[in-house]
């Protein structure tokens, strides 16, 4: 009597189908012990249940809009040559996941401990999982709908995503930004020699979260922005002093401070001198050496000496 029915995958309109011939005389379609349509009269006050088909070979009825309160037994009741007849489906609904409940994003210092919370509804119930978003990050970070950090590390920054899956539709993602902070330290500090009245550049690289700000100090006075022949420049992690003229007077040692809310860093810079060195001008071959010509007739005579007296040896 009954057309077969699958349990549910989608939330749209159901029909419920019920085959009959002309030998029934009353048919109804009941849920539980609630009739919801007896021939073409309706008993239940829902809207969303309609009469799609009362004819001599089908009885059908659709729920609009269902949703898991529609879940359980339909009952098709047919009466025939006064023997009671029934056929009875349970429907079952399945719902796609649902993230509704997630942490915001977090800034937190080095150090501490963290707890993220994805909540998830559906069905069947979702299955949750927490990922860190990271080249360096392999694999699930948590396969439950918390996820917990002790003593979390600047490389644990960046974004966790939470999935939540139960096949009946595709997985449901969402992000949470971790930042997390800590104090500077400098990684790169590079001195340099350079030659009077050229130009010269002392770098200081630092990394911290939030940016650092930079000063730079010579003999524990701070050097201002804009002082005539150096220039300061800023940028997140790095911080670069500029000398367009250097002097004598320029040479030293400097300081470079890196500071943040959580803390400040320092190194020494040496600005050194770089003397050049004058070239004396190449000959190239055929060249003549300034010789006045009374040298060097004393000095071929002189050559010619040693000869002279190694030929009369030979002879006698």
């Amino acid at each position: 009597l009954l057309s077969s029915l699958s349990p549910l995958t989608y939330l749209s309109g159901l029909p419920l189908r019920c085959t009959i011939d002309n030998r029934v005389t009353r048919v109804a379609w009941l849920n539980r012990s609630t009739i919801l349509y007896a021939g073409n009269d309706k008993w239940c006050l829902d809207p969303r249940v309609v009469l799609l088909s009362n004819t001599q070979t089908q009885y059908s009825i659709e729920i609009q809009n269902v949703d898991v309160y529609d879940e359980g037994p339909y009952t098709c009741s047919v009466q025939t040559d006064n023997h009671p007849k029934t056929s009875r489906v349970h429907l079952i609904v399945q719902v796609s996941p649902k993230i509704v409940e997630i942490s915001s994003d977090i800034s937190i210092n080095e150090g501490n401990n963290i707890s993220l919370t994805c909540i998830a509804t559906g069905r069947p119930e979702p299955t949750v999982t927490w990922r860190h978003i990271s080249p360096k990050a392999v694999g699930f970070v948590s396969e439950d709908e918390y996820l917990e950090i002790q003593g979390i590390t600047r490389e644990q920054s960046g974004d966790y995503e939470c999935s939540a899956s139960n096949d009946v539709a595709a997985p449901v993602v969402r992000r949470v930004k971790v930042t997390v902070n800590y104090p500077p330290y400098i990684s790169e500090a590079k001195g340099t020699g350079v030659p009077v009245g050229q130009k010269g550049t002392l770098q200081c690289e630092a990394s911290a979260v939030p940016s650092a700000e930079f000063q730079w100090y010579k003999d524990d006075k701070r050097l201002i922005e804009g002082k005539k022949g150096v220039k300061v420049e800023n940028r997140p992690f790095l911080s670069k002093l500029i000398f367009f003229n250097v002097s004598e007077h320029d040479y030293g040692n400097y300081t470079c401070v890196a500071s943040n809310k959580l803390g400040h860093t320092n190194a020494s810079i040496m600005l050194f001198e770089v003397k050049t060195t004058a070239l004396t001008p190449w000959k190239g071959p055929g060249a003549v050496s300034e010789v006045s010509n009374s040298t060097s007739r004393r000095a071929g005579c002189v050559w010619l000496l040693p000869l002279l007296v190694l030929h009369l040896l030979l002879k006698f």
